[in-house]
């Protein structure tokens, strides 16, 4: 599976991720100390969504979006913390000259955590593709608290913890185009917690064979020393549907107190906006308990 950023920008599960991770800042922003942000698998930054991507048979590939963020954009009754995802959305729309109301230009992760941070915290963004890195340079140019890393993200995980914060948040959003990217996401893991057991790593996963992903969190789960983990998912069309992704998930290590509630009431918003079908559901669930 090729799940390179720019293919899918805007779709159902960068809402799902993105409103998560901004919950996931503003829990760690509760306390006054600084943080580090560490994103391993940054992409560009930002994204046109009028770019035409091709399929390797030349055709043009059907843009995601519209079923994505275009769900959630004008929409008049969304909860207050989706409300202010989707008002970033249109700042980021906006600074590139899109003042007429029509969605355009979408947000990666990296600005949408960019504009959401205090003087005292940072942002460490590794992207491995030399373009995709140098994008990310332009972008931030200028920003002190903004630091780009043309490196490996799991690399980076063992390199840049501990943070002299003593406090972090990872982000691993990995493009899932090795059969080998569990075995490597739960190494890094490994190491992250071994180097900084208390940092908090969020990892999204897409749900294409649920028995994938099921048994890495169930290994994950069962490994020594586990830390309290909790794992958020949506599915947008039921097993039967003829859609290949029908479901992402995002599990967070350690993480921030009383998040899981605000979760919880995000969820089922997400899945009455975002489903395709009756077989559309969100699920909140604690692999491993808080202790």
């Amino acid at each position: 599976m090729n799940y390179r950023h720019h293919y899918h920008a805007g779709n159902f599960a960068d809402v799902f991720k993105h409103a998560l991770l901004l919950r996931l800042v503003a829990a760690l922003q509760r306390k006054e100390r600084g943080f580090l942000y560490l994103d391993t698998h940054a992409g560009r930054g930002g994204y046109d969504l009028g770019a035409t991507t091709l399929l390797p048979d030349g055709r043009e590939r059907a843009p995601e979006w519209p079923a994505g963020i275009g769900r959630l954009w004008g929409a008049a009754d969304l909860p207050p913390v989706l409300a202010d995802y989707v008002a970033l959305v249109a700042q980021f729309n906006a600074r590139h000259g899109d003042t007429g109301g029509e969605l355009r230009h979408y947000p990666g992760s990296p600005w949408l955590v960019q504009r959401a941070l205090r003087p005292q915290d940072r942002a460490a963004l590794c992207e491995l593709r030399a373009e995709d890195a140098e994008a990310l340079e332009f972008m931030f140019r200028g920003e002190r608290r903004v630091s780009v890393h043309a490196m490996d993200g799991y690399t980076a995980l063992k390199a840049m913890l501990p943070p002299p914060e003593k406090r972090a948040l990872g982000l691993i959003d990995p493009p899932f185009e090795a059969q080998t990217e569990f075995a490597d996401i739960a190494r890094a893991l490994g190491e992250a917690l071994k180097r900084f057991p208390a940092g908090t790593y969020a990892l999204w996963y897409p749900i294409t064979e649920r028995a994938r992903s099921d048994r890495f969190i169930e290994d994950l789960a069962l490994a020594p020393e586990a830390p309290p983990t909790l794992c958020a998912e949506l599915q947008i069309a039921g097993d039967s549907a003829q859609v290949r992704m029908k479901g992402c998930g995002l599990l967070v290590l350690n993480p921030p107190w009383r998040i899981d509630g605000e979760f919880r009431a995000m969820l089922p918003v997400l899945a009455g906006k975002l489903g395709l079908d009756a077989g559309a559901r969100a699920e909140l669930r604690w692999p491993v308990p808080e202790r």
